[in-house]
């Protein structure tokens, strides 16, 4: 595909959906060729506004259509499995929004039938394609702050969201740890690599799902993070990680920031702002651009975004919802894995 235009389809045709579709036109090489809903008057409305050619009212269409090179799948996170499983066996890539999906089993049969079918496939986490944030780990891995002892990460919004909002609502993954806990988690994690030990705490709301949620992550290292994610309050969305010979400071927007401070024992501390020519912090371009980079060289996974990682990722959400007592409609109890590792 060197030298032509990537040809995405968008599945679905929410606020996300919306604001990745605005992000691939600033990307010369990128062309939406076809967008999917189940109702076909939000495809076609989605398709006027962006100028795409095809609208279908159905997900089966879209994942026939050969004239499409990348499926983004942007529906609720309680039917990633089934679009992006879809989209699999009829043979296209797939970039899936955050989180993965709703547990590590549909994880896992998602990652079997890409490789099932020689297909791309990664978890649309845009935090780990940031230009600033791969600066940020880049420092660490090359020991920056020395020997990394304590990660710190939150992300809260201050709601009040009702009962029938889709945070609330457990048959479409509801709560938290899901929809904002998996940033603090998954940037712990890109720093240290999957934990050895989970503890959890949170509070529930009447329909079951949590409204904030705790989290100490624990490695055989010796280092430890401190996480917590909230739909009752608006955090400051802060990280940081301190090492053994220094700390890095990230203000706000963890996992999308405009600068991040390097404090290096005995050093003055050293700001590190984002590059204008990056775009807007907000961007999901970055995310896009890899996308297309791995499929026009017939990469099945992102090294930025591997599937092992994202793997590691459910598994701790798996043990920290188990710790906490929330589980969706249809699922089956956590299986042993997630007890040991929440042990």
């Amino acid at each position: 595909m060197a030298g032509e235009n990537v040809r995405w389809g968008i599945l679905a045709t929410g606020g996300i959906a919306a604001a990745f579709a605005a992000d691939l036109v600033d990307l010369p090489d990128a062309e939406i060729v076809a967008v999917a809903s189940r109702r076909r008057e939000s495809a076609e409305a989605f398709a006027e506004r962006f100028g795409v050619e095809r609208a279908y009212g159905d997900w089966e269409s879209l994942a026939a259509d050969a004239d499409v090179d990348v499926v983004y799948v942007a529906t609720p996170h309680a039917a990633h499995r089934a679009a992006a499983g879809l989209c699999l066996e009829a043979g296209r890539n797939v970039l899936c929004e955050k989180p993965f999906t709703l547990n590590l089993r549909e994880a896992e049969e998602l990652v079997a039938l890409a490789r099932e079918h020689g297909r791309f496939l990664m978890e649309a986490m845009w935090m780990y394609c940031n230009p600033l944030v791969r600066r940020l780990k880049a420092l660490v891995d090359d020991g920056a702050i020395g020997e990394v002892r304590t990660v710190h990460a939150d992300f809260g919004l201050a709601g009040p969201f009702p009962a029938a909002h889709r945070l609330r609502d457990p048959a479409l993954g509801g709560g938290a740890l899901l929809d904002l806990g998996v940033y603090p988690v998954s940037f712990a994690q890109l720093l240290l690599g999957e934990p050895d030990g989970v503890a959890a705490s949170a509070v529930l709301s009447p329909e079951g799902v949590d409204l904030q949620t705790g989290t100490v992550l624990s490695w055989e290292s010796g280092a430890l993070a401190s996480l917590h994610c909230s739909i009752v309050g608006g955090t400051a969305v802060t990280a940081s990680v301190t090492g053994s010979r220094g700390r890095i400071d990230v203000p706000s927007g963890f996992f999308h920031p405009d600068r991040f401070v390097l404090h290096r024992d005995g050093r003055d501390p050293e700001e590190f702002a984002a590059d204008p020519a990056d775009g807007p912090r907000t961007s999901m371009r970055h995310e896009a651009a890899e996308v297309m980079r791995a499929v026009r060289a017939g990469e099945k996974e992102s090294p930025l975004v591997p599937l092992e990682g994202t793997l590691a990722v459910m598994r701790t959400l798996d043990a920290v919802r188990e710790l906490i007592g929330v589980r969706y409609p249809g699922e089956e109890p956590a299986g042993d894995e997630a007890v040991v590792l929440a042990g």
